[in-house]
């Protein structure tokens, strides 16, 4: 499968990554027979994250309570889930380009449910920070492999369009998530949230064990060891357009967790709602993401190249930033829940054009190191959402500012890496037309 995205790239940077060789995988047929039991397999691997941040969100300020901590300590509890996902990633991702899909990925999921049971029996803060962290480098393994199977099986267009797809279906997990998570505060606390985590971990390895076969042909592993798995990470990040989708999407990605990590405070402790009214909004704003990103896939993708459309998602995530801080430093008075929830509505929207079409554009570089390139686009967004996440609690919980800060110099940071790195203007052909031919 020729690697149709560097065709105009500088013949200096070609030559640090190599040429891949014709994808070897499932013909189309077969693709065909098992696509839907593929598809929710890899919908329910990436919805590890979301599933492991949301579902606790409604019981953090429970946490503190029961835990006798801080709200930033509580805030930690999530920036170590990152911060393992974000680690967990560099890891895996090679491991995955040595040994095949499954076998990293099964192990991964065994050692999430371990540590998952046993945050549910944590007795202090510094304790369930700590198998956070566990837990985060466990599930590391479902988000980079899940990204890597779509790599060996689509490209270009489809592959695009299958990520739009892939939303769809993870999507659903921040609409229940915490949903489920306000219900299972009703009728016990917070520690009933890591049982139902769980149970879904269990669930979810069975149905890997018997629904996802083997993507990756043996004669396209790598055989090297450490030091390969880092020369082809230092291969990938030498090219620049890689580069600049990768950091553009960490960014966005960190404007959207600042978004996840602060929203819990400013929502039940600023305006008062409860943790059901909160979990109503933030599944609102999950229906937002998905709807965007159901129009990137079905009618955008194909139409308009991929650039245009990130472009648009990430100028609409700065302007949704710029105007939640206008509301929440008071220059349009005491606005109230409605109009700050508006915002955060468009901008959660605004990433399902962001996200799917980061991640198609820089894989659309990497066929032949797909599960180092994937580790490499998980790690930096995961990297910067842990450090933006103690951030947006810096100043207190009475004052959504510091939320509002770090999404609009994340949304900056953003255009800036797409606009000085990316440069699709200086590429000619646009991406998504090479990928058809």
């Amino acid at each position: 499968m020729p690697d149709h995205g560097r065709q105009h790239a500088p013949a200096r940077e070609a030559q640090r990554i190599p040429e891949a060789p014709p994808v070897a995988g499932p013909t189309l047929t077969a693709r065909r027979r098992t696509g839907f039991l593929v598809t929710l397999v890899l919908g329910g691997l990436t919805a590890v994250p979301p599933l492991s941040m949301d579902m606790y969100l409604p019981a953090l300020p429970e946490v503190t309570g029961a835990l006798h901590t801080s709200a930033a300590t509580a805030q930690l509890t999530l920036t170590a889930c990152l911060t393992g996902m974000a680690l967990g990633q560099l890891a895996v991702g090679p491991m995955s380009d040595k040994w095949g899909r499954r076998r990293p990925l099964l192990v991964g999921l065994l050692v999430y449910i371990v540590a998952t049971a046993v945050c549910a029996l944590a007795p202090t803060a510094p304790l369930l920070i700590g198998f956070r962290l566990v837990q985060g480098l466990a599930g590391a393994a479902g988000i980079v492999i899940a990204r890597a199977v779509v790599r060996d099986l689509y490209d270009g267009v489809e592959m695009a369009r299958f990520f739009s797809t892939l939303m769809l279906i993870s999507g659903v997990a921040p609409i229940v998530a915490p949903l489920i998570g306000g219900q299972v505060l009703r009728i016990t606390d917070w520690r009933g949230i890591f049982v139902v985590l769980t149970a879904v971990g269990i669930a979810l390895t069975a149905l890997v064990w018997k629904g996802l076969p083997e993507t990756l042909a043996p004669e396209r592993r790598h055989s090297g060891g450490t030091a390969e798995a880092l020369r082809t990470m230092r291969g990938l990040l030498a090219d620049r357009v890689f580069t600049g989708y990768m950091i553009a999407g960490g960014f966005a990605f960190a404007a959207l967790f600042a978004y996840i990590s602060a929203s819990p405070f400013v929502v039940q402790e600023i305006y008062g709602a409860s943790p059901q009214t909160f979990s109503l909004l933030f599944g609102i704003n999950s229906v937002g993401l998905i709807a965007v990103g159901q129009i990137n896939g079905k009618l955008l993708v194909g139409r308009v190249s991929l650039d245009k459309a990130l472009a648009v998602g990430l100028c609409v995530i700065a302007l949704a930033s710029a105007a939640l801080l206008l509301m929440a430093t008071g220059v349009f008075g005491d606005v109230g829940l409605v109009p700050i929830a508006a915002g955060l509505f468009v901008l959660m929207s605004a990433m399902g054009l962001a996200m799917p079409n980061t991640n198609a554009l820089a894989l659309m570089r990497t066929p032949h190191a797909a599960g180092s390139a994937s580790a490499l686009l998980g790690t930096s967004s995961f990297l910067v959402g842990a450090i933006a996440s103690p951030l947006v609690g810096i100043a207190g919980e009475d004052t959504a500012v510091p939320m509002a800060v770090v999404q609009l110099a994340c949304a900056l940071a953003a255009v800036a890496c797409f606009l000085g790195l990316c440069r699709p203007w200086q590429r000619g052909t646009e991406p998504t037309r090479e990928a058809e031919h």
